[in-house]
């Protein structure tokens, strides 16, 4: 198996308990620049993608859309990142969200999606390479 990096993508957030992908297509953002822009400027993020920032805070300001964020911790060797923290529907504009302790990313999602994927604190998620 060759040696996967976030940079090496497309990638895709799964929940292998259920055996489900969570979202299709999940861009990644490491740089600082990167993770400072996030979302910010993007008129909406579609169902079914999302974007994993390296970092374990987010801000939401210059957004114009409300977002769900799952903070999640280092992968382990099998890929597998517990979930640390949930934040449910962050409204635009809100300002900086604090740092969830032990987070390696945060996986920003269209509004609703952790609720529908019955997702919370402790489960465990992947980022696998995508087929889409």
């Amino acid at each position: 198996m060759r040696h996967l990096t976030l940079e090496s993508g497309p990638w895709c957030l799964a929940d292998p308990v259920r055996e489900v992908v969570v979202v299709s297509r999940i861009e990644v953002a490491t740089t600082f620049w990167g993770r400072f822009r996030g979302l910010m400027g993007r008129r909406s993020l579609a169902d079914g993608e999302g974007l994993y920032l390296a970092t374990a805070s987010i801000h939401m300001l210059f957004m114009r859309f409300p977002i769900d964020a799952l903070f999640v911790g280092p992968a382990d060797d099998m890929g597998l990142r517990t979930v640390l923290a949930v934040r449910h529907r962050l409204p635009p504009w809100r300002g900086m969200v604090l740092p969830v302790r032990g987070a390696a990313g945060v996986v920003e999602l269209p509004a609703g999606t952790v609720l529908a994927a019955s997702l919370g604190r402790g489960d465990r998620v992947r980022l696998e390479p995508s087929l889409a």
